[in-house]
């Protein structure tokens, strides 16, 4: 396994939903409070990105080029060779609410949640977004909605809520239904919470785990497999990326760190990246 490195000293102010896209050999990912996406060149390091009308937080490679976003305000589109976003199918997501953290799975569905944007206080809603357009929700009951990563056969959902420290795991029907909910990880006592999470192409979950400056590989009964120290204090979600997928990329965030903790972290808010010798679950683009 290789030395975690910064890769983008990108300084988000909440680093969030990073996204591999294999078409364009790009990295994607978003700074949710300052409304950017952001993206890098995995052959030569280039950086770049695109100021957004929304605050948005997941997004997927469509089939007819482009991505597919989910926002505060609903579904949109992105062009990445122009940067320009259409809202698809506008949502009201509730006052105060945005979107926050979402994948897509090996039917191509989208799978997002939205969170209450003052600390989870009220629940928010985890929504399945079919090819169809067809926007659906499935749970309701959850503050923080987070991992939101569909196992490699596609029969499991991995829900994580961060304001109770606990992934769970859900059985998913053929039609996109959830059922069968079961504890997956309690982090209950614990210093910090999880995060955003990739499966590898052995069946385990990387999860980011937010306040707690690590990264862990969880095995598929729930043991940890490996524990990845990071030098921020607030990783945020992680992906794979490259073109064998063999790279996991891990945003993290700089809010709400104090003067010195951001003194003590320079690099809170980059994109970090290392090889950890497994490599990431390829994933179909969205076909809407």
């Amino acid at each position: 396994m290789s030395e975690v490195r910064c890769v983008a000293k990108s300084a988000d102010i909440l680093g969030e939903g990073p996204v591999w896209s294999a078409a364009e050999g790009r990295l994607y990912w978003f700074d949710i409070k300052g409304r950017r996406l952001n993206w890098l060149v995995h052959a030569t390091g280039a950086t770049g990105g695109y100021d957004l009308p929304w605050r948005a937080s997941v997004a997927a490679p469509r089939t007819h080029g482009g991505l597919i976003l989910a926002t505060e305000a609903g579904i949109a589109t992105l062009d990445t060779a122009t940067g320009a976003t259409e809202l698809v199918v506008p949502m009201e997501l509730g006052p105060g609410f945005r979107s926050n953290d979402g994948k897509i799975d090996a039917r191509g569905r989208l799978w997002w949640s939205s969170m209450d944007d003052d600390g989870g206080k009220r629940t928010g809603v985890l929504f399945r977004t079919d090819p169809d357009l067809s926007t659906h929700q499935l749970v309701d009951d959850i503050h923080i909605a987070n991992t939101v990563s569909v196992s490699a056969d596609g029969r499991l959902m991995y829900l994580a809520d961060s304001a109770r420290q606990v992934i769970w795991t859900f059985a998913i029907s053929d039609d996109g239904r959830l059922s069968d909910r079961r504890v997956f990880l309690d982090m209950s006592g614990q210093a910090g919470a999880p995060d955003g999470s990739a499966i590898d192409a052995d069946g385990f979950l990387w999860n980011a785990q937010w306040g707690a400056w690590r990264l862990v590989r969880y095995a598929p009964d729930g043991s940890v497999d490996r524990t990845i120290p990071m030098p921020v204090e607030q990783a945020s979600s992680c992906a794979f990326g490259g073109p064998d997928l063999a790279t996991l990329y891990v945003t993290s965030a700089a809010e709400g760190l104090s003067p010195k903790a951001r003194a003590d972290q320079p690099l809170a808010g980059s994109l970090f990246a290392f090889e950890p010798g497994v490599r990431g679950l390829a994933l179909p683009a969205f076909a809407g």
